[in-house]
């Protein structure tokens, strides 16, 4: 198979809630990926690849790619561990990613093509699932196939321990009992803010990194649209922005969630609600120069990178006391 780049022409535009899925299998199943962390589409050759020792069983090892090694992680085994074949498919394919600041290497059996598709299409996973099985973010039918849309973020973070201990929530900094420090907690407790993020794993580490750090007053969101809901609510029921303000003082958003993205949310929160000075942050592993520009075009004031969780704190007292 002949290498393949994603066109910049497919790349998700600013607010339109519009995303486009790599389609690829795993045995007979259809799964898809964001387009936007594909950097690249390899046939596999074995001989490039390095095995570790005392690695995970779904870690093949480092793979060599344009010279540079990446970790290469065979996603059937990682998924399926008891229904993976140790032969596999004779022609595997190898998806170059490019997300939270890494390059990493999935193999996994074929790919098919590319699909257009609408958040709001994108079915979010029945909770009881969500909680035993968080490697997928939700899925999609097109045509006559459900398409699960595979949560590579948490499949990273079961492999790599430093991203666990990250997103497990490690406090933004140490216990500080000074008088300087309290009165910054005091103030803390005082700002009202909203999470919108659908990864579960996620969104309790940034609910424990604020809450531990003094923002309490914190109320979460598993999709945009659940969170417009609420800030639509807030909106109707004051006279001004000045009294929304009162209600909230900040909104940390993911970039892809179901039924609505963080994109459109802020655009939507800027033009249909016409809160100009509501501060809204972007975080999420799409983060570069590129999708910080998209961010600001609709009006979000900051974006971090997931694995800056524990700097999110230092944004938000920047942005809010």
């Amino acid at each position: 198979m002949m290498e393949d780049t994603p066109s910049q022409d497919i790349l998700l535009e600013s607010g339109t809630n519009e995303m486009e899925i790599l389609e690829f299998y795993l045995g007979e199943q259809s799964f898809g990926i964001n387009v936007q962390k594909l950097r690249e589409i390899i046939q596999y050759e074995p001989e490039k690849t390095t095995t570790l020792p005392e690695s995970k069983p779904s870690v093949m090892g480092t793979y060599l790619v344009r010279g540079q090694s990446i970790s290469l992680i065979d996603l059937n085994k990682h998924l399926n561990p008891q229904q993976a074949n140790d032969q596999g498919p004779e022609r595997p394919i190898v998806l170059v990613c490019h997300f939270n600041r890494k390059v990493t290497g999935f193999m996994v059996d074929d790919v098919n093509q590319i699909h257009r598709i609408s958040w709001e299409d994108v079915r979010p996973m029945a909770p009881f699932i969500d909680k035993f099985r968080p490697r997928f973010t939700g899925s999609i039918n097109v045509g006559s196939k459900e398409i699960l849309i595979v949560d590579l973020e948490h499949i990273l973070t079961e492999l790599d321990p430093e991203l666990s201990q990250v997103f497990a929530g490690t406090p933004a900094e140490k216990q500080d009992t000074t008088a300087e420090s309290l009165s910054k907690t005091e103030q803390r407790q005082q700002i009202k803010l909203m999470l919108a993020e659908d990864s579960s794993i996620i969104r309790t580490g940034i609910q424990r990194v604020l809450i531990s750090s003094g923002y309490t007053q914190l109320t979460t969101f598993v999709d945009g649209d659940e969170c417009y809901r609420a800030l639509k609510t807030i909106h109707e029921q004051v006279d001004s922005e000045e009294e929304f303000l009162q209600q909230l003082n900040m909104l940390v958003t993911d970039i892809e969630m179901p039924k609505m993205d963080g994109l459109t949310l802020c655009r939507k929160i800027r033009e249909e609600l016409g809160l100009k000075n509501l501060k809204v942050i972007m975080i999420s592993s799409l983060i570069t120069d590129q999708m910080a520009s998209k961010c600001a075009s609709v009006g979000a004031n900051g974006s971090i990178s997931k694995p800056q969780i524990p700097e999110l704190v230092e944004m938000v007292d920047r942005f809010c006391l």
